[in-house]
C-alpha cells in the first residue's frame, strides 16, 4: 500500500519545526523506505520529527529532505527501531 495523506497529522509546530504522526497498517520497513513520504515533500523539513505507528512497530524518526526524496532516519542517541 502507498502513502495515504489521511494517515498523516501534525502534532505540534513551532519556529519552523514540525512534529508529525503517521499511522498505517503497513510494516515499518515499508513506511521508512526512501521516497515513501515524497507526496508531502513540500511540507516536511530537515530536522522535523515523525512518530510512526506501523503494523509491526512504533518508532520516532527524523526527517531528511533532499531535492528528490524524503527519507527517515534514527534520532541521534535514540533507540533503533
Amino acid at each position: 500500500m502507498a502513502f495515504q495523506n489521511k494517515n498523516l497529522s501534525v502534532i505540534a509546530y513551532a519556529n519552523g519545526f514540525t512534529l508529525w504522526h503517521y499511522s498505517a497498517a503497513e510494516t515499518m520497513t515499508t513506511i521508512t523506505k526512501t521516497g515513501y513520504f515524497n507526496d508531502v515533500k513540500s511540507l516536511m523539513n530537515i530536522g522535523d520529527v515523525i512518530i510512526i505507528n506501523a503494523s509491526d512497530n512504533t518508532a520516532i524518526k527524523k526527517i531528511n529532505v533532499t531535492a528528490s526524496n524524503v527519507t527517515t532516519g534514527d534520532l541521534a542517541g535514540g533507540a533503533a527501531a
